[in-house]
């Protein structure tokens, strides 16, 4: 592939990744996406044969930005509790990175979660393995009894709220200043971290 083709795909991704978080799967077009990527729709086609094609290859990409370091993170042999503290940091900034990520998955969940499940980068049995081993460690950390699912969902849910509810949090509680609410969302990856681990703690 030559540079021209990865720049024209690029671009098209982009164009996709904005109509599909903005109106899904079923309400995008491929005319508006040729028309946001500045391209006409017979380009659009010779990337891209259909809007399904093009749907999973920006699902894909999306998705894999997050997985990989994610995996690698909570399946590593590095100490729980520091183990937490880089799986807070990371997934906050690919959020930050990508605010479109959250809106668009949680949209096409909503939409045809069997779809979605089919695209996803990791297996039942992937999934399993990992959350076994996490529990072994809560256990040989002394923390309270709970499941890694509980704990996951409440780090994810602590990490991904101010960037899904930007238009709400940034307006109301920083005056729209952006440099603030980054600021804000820098912190967090400290503050959720104490939250968690001291949460963790047997008292």
């Amino acid at each position: 592939m030559t540079n021209q083709d990865k720049n024209t795909e690029a671009l098209i991704l982009d164009a996709a990744r904005t109509v599909f978080t903005e109106k899904g799967l079923d309400g995008a077009r491929m005319q508006e996406i040729a028309d946001t990527a500045g391209i006409n729709k017979a380009l659009l086609h010779y990337y891209y044969r259909s809007k399904e094609q093009l749907f999973e290859a920006v699902f894909r990409e999306s998705f894999n930005k997050f997985s990989p370091r994610i995996f690698e993170i909570m399946g590593s042999s590095i100490e729980i509790t520091e183990k937490i503290k880089l799986f807070i940091s990371n997934y906050i900034d690919l959020i930050q990175e990508n605010p479109h990520l959250p809106a668009f998955v949680l949209h096409e969940l909503n939409r045809n979660p069997e779809r979605i499940s089919n695209l996803l980068p990791f297996t039942e049995q992937t999934i399993s393995g990992l959350l076994s081993k996490l529990n072994g460690e809560f256990k040989s950390a002394g923390f309270i009894e709970i499941t890694p699912q509980h704990l996951m969902i409440n780090i994810i849910a602590l990490c991904i709220f101010p960037v899904i509810g930007r238009p709400i949090v940034q307006p109301i509680l920083f005056g729209n200043d952006t440099d603030r609410y980054n600021e804000f969302i820098q912190q967090r990856k400290t503050e959720v971290t104490k939250f968690v681990l001291n949460a963790l703690e047997k008292k």
